[in-house]
């Protein structure tokens, strides 16, 4: 008997394996549509901070949450659904088995659904190589920028959350192997062709920051990002417990229990000031952004249980309860002296709007079909009668 259930275990693992996705459900299978809130919390790893978590679910406002992950199972929903003690109508996990699960109608249409949507932890290269220019893909940008509802993530979950992304498909780079060749194999970096999450244009994320020392390589990720992009670059790095999150005004708060622990959140923005660029910084040579020493401002925030330290993300330079820090690289090696703050006038960044028919594009579709389209940031979101969503770039 007891072979003959280790035979069935294997096999229904076996099988659990080749299904495209797994759904665990908690709560009430009926959709109920409300209106959430924009928002996005971007949490650095670890354990997530309770504060933080009721700020995301709160923007659901008591509407449908739902977990994508490419590992692991339901952890998430119990915590989200009742331990924190806001009331939403469903949490559901789907956790994502193969690439074939982006095109699957069940998935899709519980995408479509969700008022709010977090990305678990994991391996980000699984999150670009499944998800990217897939209908998930343009479901996402379509809660983001048309239902203009809440989105957050932790570790892999915000590192993708940016308009440039570290994708790790090569695995993971430190922060010496950055320093040493800002070109080594290692450094695989998109650019605006994943997610278009307002607030975050020009924008990389970092996570697990300080526990993994990985200051050197935002660095050198927003020196590659600005000789490849040829625009100012900025970074959000969070360390474990740590989470920022940004609401439709802008202002990004900072949530952990600093000063009792060491969470912080980093904000970090090239230095505006004329002539700023790395010295050096070849595939095989050792990597120097000195600009006398003020290569990169950085405004490091210890997140609190209130989120009352900030920083204004429409300018970069509205901040509360942090410090200014500079960081440069010479020849390799990473520096991070006092600092002072930025004084820049180029970063002026507009506030979310809210519309009253976000969250009824793909419910209220004519039966004739006509197409119902939103444009917004030269991107176009096309809504077909079927269903589907498709996005392509605006004419200039």
């Amino acid at each position: 008997m007891k072979k003959l259930l280790f035979t069935i275990g294997i096999l229904l693992s076996i099988v659990a394996k080749a299904q495209p996705y797994n759904s665990y459900f908690t709560g009430d299978v009926t959709d109920v549509e409300t209106n959430p809130d924009y928002g996005v919390c971007l949490m650095g790893g670890s354990t997530e901070d309770d504060r933080a978590m009721i700020w995301f679910l709160e923007k659901a406002n008591g509407g449908d949450v739902l977990v994508i992950r490419a590992s692991g199972s339901d952890g998430y929903n119990d915590y989200l659904f009742s331990d924190l003690g806001v009331e939403v109508n469903s949490v559901e996990t789907i956790v994502f088995n193969s690439a074939s699960a982006a095109t699957d109608s069940y998935v899709l249409q519980q995408i479509a659904n969700a008022e709010a949507i977090w990305m678990a932890g994991g391996n980000q290269s699984d999150y670009i190589n499944y998800w990217k220019d897939t209908e998930v893909e343009n479901l996402l940008n379509q809660h983001i920028n048309v239902d203009q509802a809440v989105i957050g993530g932790t570790s892999a979950g915000m590192a993708v959350l940016g308009a440039s992304y570290f994708s790790a498909d090569n695995g993971g780079v430190y922060s010496s192997e950055a320093l040493e060749d800002p070109y080594n194999t290692y450094m695989t970096i998109g650019h605006n062709d994943f997610l278009e999450v307002p607030l975050l244009e020009n924008t990389i994320t970092d996570t697990h920051f300080s526990e993994r020392d990985r200051e050197g390589r935002l660095l050198t990720f927003m020196a590659r990002m600005n000789n490849e992009l040829g625009e100012r670059s900025f970074g959000i790095a969070c360390d474990e417990y740590t989470a920022v999150c940004i609401d439709s005004s802008g202002l990004g708060a900072v949530y952990g229990e600093w000063p009792e622990y060491d969470d912080f959140a980093f904000f970090v923005q090239m230095n505006c000031e004329e002539g700023n660029v790395p010295e050096n910084m070849q595939a095989g040579t050792p990597f120097t952004w000195n600009f006398n020493g003020q290569a990169a401002k950085v405004y490091k925030v210890g997140g609190t249980t209130t989120g009352e330290n900030y920083l204004d993300l429409k300018d970069w330079q509205t901040v509360n309860g942090g410090e200014w820090l500079h960081w440069f690289s010479v020849d390799g090696t990473f520096n991070s002296e006092t600092g002072s703050a930025a004084d820049c006038n180029d970063v002026n960044i507009e506030t979310i709007g809210h519309t009253n028919s976000r969250r009824t594009l793909l419910k209220s579709i004519d039966l004739m079909g006509r197409t119902i389209s939103e444009n917004y940031a030269g991107l176009v979101i096309d809504v077909f009668d079927d269903g589907s969503v498709h996005k392509r770039v605006q004419a200039k």
